[in-house]
């Protein structure tokens, strides 16, 4: 798990140990230290290509790979410096982490959770380019999915409305706990929801989207894949 060491990241490593976890990878910049023994914590800024494949060295094994770590700098959209940042952090760490860590993820036939936003189907006024990071996100994430499927692999977007973290635009809109987000998150993906819509405010639209054209627009698409076997 990247950006574990806060905000949503911290919320669901508590989570996965409640439901059981023997083993928590908690990735984070700076160090960590946790009560449970079943936490190991992993120095892992995922724009550093070094400490990732150090952090891939350290894990004998995977079964679930949460790609939780991100940046939000509510800057306008005149703002390179920022979008290339939000791109470096939010589109190629996600990308470069899960490459790192897809053979391990491959042998065990796992399963990839890509953190990402409601930001990602709608562009978000007060930080633009991290919602072009976030979309990019998106589609990198459909894209493992198709890529993945006839491996026996998982893979799923949290498309998460406000969360009370210190990631969150002040103002005063409704926010969810990380705590009711992080249950939602594992539950989403024990029911197999591709997308998972993890709080009050983006789960009326789950329904919505697992419907809707663009759904099966990308069902059509990954059609076109030609299956890869799985072997028993």
């Amino acid at each position: 798990m990247t950006g574990a060491n806060r905000g949503i990241g911290q919320a669901l490593v508590e989570e996965a140990l409640r439901r059981g976890a023997k083993r928590v990878y908690a990735g984070t910049r700076r160090p960590l230290t946790h009560p449970d023994e079943r936490v190991t914590p992993l120095t892992l800024d995922v724009t550093d290509a070094a400490q990732i494949q150090a952090a891939v060295e350290s894990v004998g094994s995977l079964d679930v790979l949460i790609n939780n770590a991100g940046v939000g700098l509510y800057a306008d959209l005149g703002d390179r410096a920022a979008l290339e940042q939000h791109l470096a952090v939010n589109l190629f760490g996600t990308y470069d982490t899960t490459q790192a860590f897809l053979p391990l993820l491959t042998r065990s036939r796992g399963t990839i959770v890509n953190v990402l936003s409601l930001a990602a189907l709608a562009a978000v006024p007060l930080d633009p380019t991290y919602a072009i990071s976030k979309a990019a996100a998106f589609s990198l994430t459909q894209s493992l999915r198709a890529a993945l499927a006839g491996q026996g692999m998982a893979v799923h977007a949290v498309l998460a409305g406000p969360v009370d973290t210190d990631m969150a635009p002040k103002t005063d809109i409704p926010k969810a706990s990380v705590e009711s987000v992080a249950r939602a998150i594992f539950d989403g993906v024990e029911n197999g929801d591709e997308e998972i819509f993890p709080d009050p405010l983006s789960e009326p639209m789950a329904e919505g989207w697992r419907n809707s054209a663009s759904k099966a627009l990308e069902r059509q698409m990954a059609a076109y894949i030609l299956p890869e076997p799985v072997n028993s």
